[in-house]
């Protein structure tokens, strides 16, 4: 049986004396609790004074909100797909590149009961197109987890893979298992991948590139993700044109117009240095990835986008995916939380426009989410009960302005996912780009789950099951490396 290497667990390393408290550890703070109190206190009075007038005032609240972050994702993806014949980087670059030239890179596999899939990963990995002796691959299995390491060592490693042993402790997180990794890892560049991916087989060379171009700025870029499992049923199509708008519209909007960019989750590569100065993963937030991005932000480093593909699976049940998307709601909950417990730092590194930008990707994206179910709720309320009932509590011009937003907002979401279909090059997921509205249905029901978490069980994450040995044969192509937009600059 070949040797693991035990690794001392770390908190994480040492943070970065610019971000004080930043970790979702501490929860909320004592000014928040307190916030939140008079919040809600001040809604149940003006409620009780004036009860019509108050409900009135929130349904044009919600319906504005709403709207305008939609509006927003329009704006943005619309300056992502001006890109869309643009490549960061041109196979030219690629082989003009000296392989002697080339940095040491580390790759993260954390791994938690992934037996099924293991395998596979390993192969894709070792196919990956960077010469050996400069490649590092730490897969990163908790203690205990032998089933796991047996199937990795029945695929046989090869001496560039070593498995290293994650204490046990508390958190038991994917970000903890990663800052054990960053502590063990000797590359100047990283990037960690989850069990189901599959990633272009130039996507570590197209990384280098880019931050050669980025400079030292440039802390991260990201791949784009995709999904290879579309055709499976209808909530894997709804999933993948959802997938599509985000990396291949979304992000390379965010890019272009030098917004924060929200890393993936999966297929971020880092400059390793520029990792450990952030004090690298955050164990206590269930959206690691997308907080690291913002986090870099706030000390005055640059995130971008590559070019090159992760295809991964796509859940195949409604209940996982509110499991897993609640999980990431929650994390983004608690990053704007952070974040806003001492703003003053980031605007003043960042500037007031992208630390604003900032607040719309989480908190904004948040409440748009949460407002998608009282939206429809006066609309079922406006078609069941009688008209003069209703009359009582709204006048015609607020049940029409609700309507109106609720009508313009999904056509616009329905119009922004059918551009990210076709700068896919998934022509038959454009249909179903129609069925949008109720992804977004769909994940206002994850957002209201995230927010009751969010109080009853601030750490709890809820580890998601794929599948993954029953996909890879049935693997979509149409989930293959096209050209993604965006510039790294």
């Amino acid at each position: 049986m070949k040797a693991t290497s035990q690794i001392p667990s770390p908190t994480g390393p040492e943070p970065n004396a610019e971000l004080p408290d930043k970790s979702a550890q501490h929860g909320l703070r004592a000014r928040q609790w307190a916030g939140l109190a008079l919040a809600l206190a001040a809604a149940i009075t003006a409620f009780a004074c004036w009860p019509i007038g108050t409900l009135q005032t929130a349904s044009l609240v919600i319906a504005a909100v709403f709207l305008g972050g939609v509006a927003v994702k329009l704006g943005v993806c619309l300056a992502g797909a001006r890109r869309e014949r643009y490549q960061a980087v041109t196979g030219a670059e690629q082989a003009a590149l000296p392989e002697d030239e080339l940095p040491v890179y580390t790759v993260l596999a954390p791994l938690l009961h992934e037996a099924d899939g293991v395998g596979q990963l390993i192969k894709n990995l070792m196919e990956l197109d960077y010469p050996t002796s400069k490649l590092e691959i730490l897969l990163l299995l908790e203690a205990g987890d032998e089933q796991t390491l047996a199937a990795a060592e029945a695929v046989g490693l090869p001496p560039y893979l070593r498995v290293v042993t994650v204490p046990p402790g508390q958190p038991q997180t994917k970000a903890k298992a990663c800052n054990v990794g960053l502590f063990a890892a000797r590359g100047e560049l990283l990037v960690s991948y989850n069990a189901a991916d599959k990633p272009d087989l130039d996507q570590l060379k197209k990384a280098v590139l880019a931050f050669k171009r980025g400079g030292a700025p440039m802390a991260c870029v990201q791949a784009a993700l995709n999904y290879r499992n579309a055709g499976q049923n209808f909530l894997t199509r709804l999933f993948t044109a959802e997938h599509s708008f985000w990396f291949d519209c979304m992000l390379p909007g965010l890019d272009a117009l030098r917004l924060p960019i929200p890393l993936g989750g999966t297929s971020s590569h880092f400059r390793t240095e520029a990792l450990r100065k952030l004090g690298g993963w955050d164990p206590y937030n269930a959206a690691e990835d997308a907080d690291l991005g913002l986090r870099a932000l706030a000390l005055g480093y640059t995130v971008g986008v590559i070019n090159s593909t992760t295809s991964e699976e796509a859940s195949r049940s409604l209940g996982m995916w509110i499991r897993q998307r609640s999980g990431l709601v929650k994390g983004d909950m608690r990053t704007a939380l952070a974040l806003a417990h001492n703003p003053r730092p980031l605007v003043r590194v960042a500037g007031l426009g992208r630390a604003l930008g900032l607040l719309a990707l989480t908190a904004g994206s948040c409440l748009s989410a949460l407002f998608v179910l009282p939206l429809w709720a006066l609309l079922a309320g406006s078609l069941l009960v009688p008209a003069h009932a209703l009359g009582l509590l709204y006048p015609d011009w607020t049940l029409w302005l609700g309507l109106l937003s609720l009508l313009v907002g999904n056509s616009l979401m329905i119009y922004v996912t059918m551009l990210g279909a076709f700068l896919r090059q998934r022509n038959g997921l454009v249909l179903w780009s129609l069925f949008s509205p109720l992804c977004l249905l769909l994940h206002s029901i994850a957002s209201y789950q995230a927010l009751w978490q969010l109080v009853t069980g601030p750490h709890y994450w809820e580890k998601t099951t794929y599948g993954i040995s029953a996909l890879w044969a049935r693997s979509d192509p149409a989930a293959a490396s096209v050209p993604a937009q965006g510039v790294v600059q």
